[in-house]
């Protein structure tokens, strides 16, 4: 079956220690959040991931979702296992108290759908994608679609969905051909079909909410053409229950390689009707208001599924006896060693947990400044966490992916065969993690977003919040003995980083496939540095609790770091290798030599 544990300790490590995150209350809106406050929310949270959502992640696996005549049923104890979470409040947590919610910290949120990954992700699917849709609306809906709607996500009860791509167009959404048709009464009718539709029928909300992108009759052609509208499944009555049925229909259901126990759908829409959401034309801008929620939750997905791999990996190297260590037994009263006396297996345990660990970091960051540039006193200080938020996004989501598929497959290699049978649940992992990887743009679509778009917005003024605060914490700790190390392995990263980013720019002016060809390479250049500066944070606060240390926390963090350091790193310098080596290897083959014969 494995295990789950919340990692709590470690969550709070970064929280308070890394980050500074008690700092929050000082920011207005959130003086409730003691930091007892946010302990029982995250305890409450791990109670409810480890004893209802984790006992339900294999059988819901193996169950699957049914779809019979548009009916969609949600595996075996979802429906009683929805039910506690709204009644527990968790689907508002973070959300506005105008509408209901509890008006949560960004940084505390993203701990909890941590552990609601960790422990199922396909489950979390359903109210993560709610909340994507409750931040579109927030942001562009009318006052009279925000009190319609909102209180309902809130409490649960509706939920939402994000229709986007269509069966011939993939991420160019430019070619979607759904049609809005105004009408008289200020309403559209929509028609078209949408496919991959996350959570587009099921059986856990009275109604379901799709946020559509189509076309108006008089749209220009391309994505400058888009406009987003609301369609519910049920049309909402003024008292706030539900009334007819609309013309949306799940056409059935996708056939996966994992996440089965979330509905993956087909939208048909005929003549449904729909409201614009915002301004006419200008969908794409209200959609990216869901997709940048969405793309830095999916990067959480993939540190979920990342720290629940290790944990089972970690716990079968200790319990599983194979082999004698090479420098002679280690545990000679038992008939062989456990794996982990192994220095591969040890290998791919550190390098599970730096990537792990180094991911969360990562992720508080940005979610820290989510809570800064919406929170934050003056402009100058909401715009500077912005501009890192807008940065890292990107890079937060391809690498918190990255991470959660190698991750699990490292958990694989640790179970051996074992690993790739049901039994110990570990391929599952593997499945799982590997839809994040390509919904919400595929990593490719987000290291061109990096070097396409982020990398020169503003003059460059983006690369300003990374590099700056990278670089000062390098001046102030190079004259330290005991982070030398570390702080040479970071600067000669950094400094990788910066020669990668001025070449790819400096060529891609010229010739745009250079910039496209280095890209991918260019984002996991970025990722493990920015990794690698979350190690060393680390481990400058590790230094300095060596005598208040009683569990060794510290003393594993500054060993992590160490090994991240020496062992994980150096990859930076063969990614620059490939980044300077240009795009003509890549671009000059011509389209018959791929396979000619």
């Amino acid at each position: 079956m494995g295990v789950y544990n919340a990692p709590l300790r470690d969550m709070k490590f970064v929280l308070r220690e890394l980050f500074d995150g008690s700092k929050l209350q000082n920011l207005e809106g959130y003086g409730d959040f003691s930091d007892d406050v946010v302990d029982a929310v995250l305890e409450e949270a791990g109670k409810l991931c480890t004893e209802v959502l984790f006992p339900l992640n294999r059988s819901g696996d193996e169950e699957g979702c049914i779809y019979e005549n548009g009916v969609v049923r949600t595996p075996a104890g979802f429906k009683d296992a929805y039910k506690q979470f709204i009644e527990g409040g968790w689907t508002g947590i973070a959300a506005s108290p105008e509408y209901g919610g509890q008006g949560l910290p960004k940084a505390v949120n993203m701990l909890v759908e941590e552990m609601l990954c960790s422990a199922n992700m396909a489950f979390a699917m359903y109210p993560g994608l709610t909340h994507g849709a409750y931040n579109a609306i927030d942001l562009y809906g009318t006052d009279e679609q925000k009190q319609t709607y909102l209180p309902k996500f809130v409490e649960g009860t509706w939920s939402g969905t994000m229709c986007l791509t269509e069966p011939h167009c993939g991420t160019d959404l430019g070619l979607i051909r759904t049609k809005a048709v105004p009408q008289a009464d200020g309403s559209v009718q929509v028609s078209g079909t949408k496919i991959f539709i996350s959570a587009g029928e099921h059986d856990l909300t009275q109604n379901i909410c799709h946020l559509v992108l189509a076309k108006l009759p008089d749209a220009p052609p391309g994505v400058k053409g888009i406009s987003l509208f609301i369609v519910p499944k049920f049309m909402p009555k003024p008292d706030g229950s539900v009334g007819a049925r609309n013309g949306v229909a799940c056409g059935s259901i996708e056939h996966k390689m994992g996440i089965k126990a979330s509905s993956t759908c087909v939208m048909n829409f005929d003549n449904a009707t729909g409201w614009l959401v915002g301004e006419k034309h200008k969908g794409m801008r209200a959609m990216f208001a869901m997709m940048n929620t969405a793309r830095l939750g999916v990067g959480v997905q993939g540190l979920g599924l990342a720290e629940v791999a290790l944990q089972n990996g970690l716990l079968y190297a200790r319990e599983r006896l194979q082999g004698r260590a090479l420098k002679g037994a280690a545990a000679p009263e038992k008939p062989a060693d456990p794996l982990i006396v192994h220095p591969d297996v040890r290998k791919n345990l550190l390098t599970m947990k730096s990537l792990t660990e180094g991911v969360r970091a990562l992720s508080m960051w940005i979610a820290i400044s989510q809570d800064k540039a919406s929170h934050a006193a003056t402009e100058e200080e909401r715009q500077d966490a912005d501009d890192l938020v807008q940065l890292l996004t990107p890079v937060a989501k391809a690498m918190g992916t990255d991470t959660g598929f190698d991750v699990a497959n490292l958990g694989v290699q640790i179970f051996g065969g074992h690993g790739y049978i049901r039994e110990h649940g570990m391929e599952q992992y593997v499945r799982d993690a590997r839809i994040t990887q390509i919904y919400e743009g595929t990593n490719g679509i987000q290291a061109l977003d990096l070097v396409g778009r982020k990398m020169g917005q503003h003059y460059g003024r983006y690369l300003r919040a990374f590099f700056h605060p990278v670089q000062a914490f390098i001046e102030e700790n190079a004259s330290d003995a005991a982070m030398e190390d570390i702080v040479m392995g970071l600067a000669k990263a950094v400094g990788r980083l910066q020669q990668a980013v001025g070449a790819t720019a400096q060529k891609g002016m010229s010739n745009p496939d250079e910039a496209g060809a280095a890209a991918s390479d260019l984002l996991k250049l970025f990722s493990y540095v920015a990794i690698g500066f979350m190690w060393a944070k680390a481990a400058k606060i590790a230094l300095g609790k060596s005598n208040d240390d009683p569990t060794g926390f510290y003393l594993s963090k500054l060993k992590t770091a160490k090994f991240y350091m020496a062992r994980v790193m150096p990859i930076t310098g063969a990614l620059l290798s490939q980044i300077l080596a240009g795009g003509s290897t890549i671009m000059d083959i011509e389209d018959k030599l791929f396979d000619a014969a």
